[in-house]
């Protein structure tokens, strides 16, 4: 080979090393969530990734927005083909759990632990990140934790004659009964959607049954047919015998309970720390009821083992698929952060999982419930998204028979242990 072969040979090698290290260099994160309304929150989702694209012009972020429900149902099908988004929406517990003892997920203890643990560290709120932890690793981080309670609209309080809230079931019961003798809707549901009727369940069960109660079905050391689990259901069956809901709830969504609360035809809803946001993105003003919301914790059951301050709650993490590339870990570093937490807060009202940004909580509302979390003595996430999905799905189920009138208490309890005992 002559010399002048040789220098074009060589050049052109060197021209495809080039080009595979740039096509290497070049990243792709494939990130889904589910922050779709009001408007400006998606935008600023967007607008946080946008920031970290400039910061690092290697990477690119395509991001996939999608409501709730169609979220789980596209999910379902991704994880069931083994190709997982690289970032995707995750309440923790279960699921997660599933998805990771399938090999679905990428381990990001290393990056969590790096420097000292100084990641890991920044969460005050461990009992969320510890939902995203399985077995020895960790599978993703949280960003927006809080607690359920009810929203209620004090005007419509007020012109039912309600002077105080309620802080007990019978008192609860007595309250919903002033609003419909005040020609008022007392509560919203979207029982369509089955979820958030679930927290009604769910709530009780923690009221009457307590930690211990609920501990000992998931270990299989008691029973999802226990009696406080069959009390819960005889409970929720007294409200609603009183019919407190809209008319349609069982056909309507979350969305439409949204809307109820946000247009003030109904005086309340049993919902997450995200509520306020998703009132106004569904109600026709586009701003909600404003300074007539406010907020009480679910109240006690008399002679139940469980405490007044034990709370029901969650919130958004984000999971990394198995395959996702050391950019995706990097950004939900960055998107955990105090710096941009701070901006979830101020734009979107979420309840930060890390230290530094909670002083950016101003909003009384969100101060009461950052307060209520941090104070649980025993904090249980959505049993829809904490137990294993075909038991959470029995959940979901039975309860919907106790509001569609077609399981008692007892057959309700027993369906789901009925799963359980397969399951667990």
């Amino acid at each position: 080979m002559n010399a002048r072969k040789w220098l074009m040979l060589t050049l052109l090698i060197a021209l495809l090393s080039v080009s595979a290290a740039a096509a290497q260099e070049n990243v792709v994160v494939r990130w889904w969530h589910i922050v779709t309304t009001p408007a400006e929150f998606p935008v600023h989702m967007e607008q946080v990734a946008n920031d970290f694209m400039a910061a690092n012009p290697n990477v690119t972020i395509e991001i996939t927005s999608l409501e709730n429900e169609a979220f789980k149902e596209r999910l379902a099908t991704v994880m069931q083909a083994g190709d997982p988004p690289d970032l995707f929406q995750s309440w923790g517990g279960g699921v997660l759990w599933n998805y990771a003892s399938a090999g679905l997920l990428r381990d990001i203890t290393p990056e969590l632990t790096a420097d000292g643990g100084a990641w890991q560290n920044s969460f005050s709120a461990q009992a969320a990140l510890n939902l995203f932890k399985y077995e020895d690793g960790y599978y993703g981080a949280p960003w927006n934790f809080g607690a359920v309670g009810f929203w209620y609209n004090t005007e419509l309080f007020e012109q039912a004659g309600i002077t105080e809230l309620p802080a007990t079931w019978d008192e609860f019961l007595g309250v919903v009964q002033q609003l419909k003798d005040a020609g008022i809707t007392p509560i919203a549901l979207g029982q369509k959607d089955k979820w958030p009727g679930h927290f009604w369940w769910v709530y009780l069960a923690i009221r009457t049954g307590g930690q211990a109660t609920f501990e000992a079905a998931y270990t299989r050391q008691g029973s999802f047919a226990d009696a406080p689990f069959v009390q819960a259901g005889e409970l929720l069956n007294q409200l609603i015998a009183l019919e407190p809901f809209q008319e349609g709830f069982l056909g309507q969504t979350y969305g439409d309970e949204a809307a109820a609360v946000g247009n003030g035809t109904a005086a309340m809803e049993l919902m997450g720390q995200w509520a306020p946001g998703v009132q106004r993105g569904n109600s026709t003003s586009g701003e909600g009821i404003g300074d007539k919301l406010a907020w009480f914790p679910f109240p006690a059951v008399e002679g139940g083992l469980g405490t007044p301050s034990d709370v029901l709650g969650g919130g958004d993490g984000i999971a990394v698929g198995v395959n996702a590339p050391d950019a995706a870990i990097d950004f939900l570093k960055y998107f955990t952060s105090a710096e941009v937490q701070a901006t979830h807060v101020e734009v979107m009202g979420t309840l930060p999982t890390v230290a530094e940004a909670e002083a950016g909580v101003t909003d009384p509302l969100m101060q009461t419930i950052l307060g209520f979390r941090n104070n649980a003595s025993y904090y249980q996430s959505y049993y829809d998204q904490f137990l294993p999905p075909a038991v959470a799905q029995a959940v979901l189920d039975a309860v919907d028979g106790l509001f569609n009138g077609v399981l008692t208490p007892e057959e309700a309890a027993q369906s789901i242990e009925d799963v359980a005992s397969m399951e667990l």
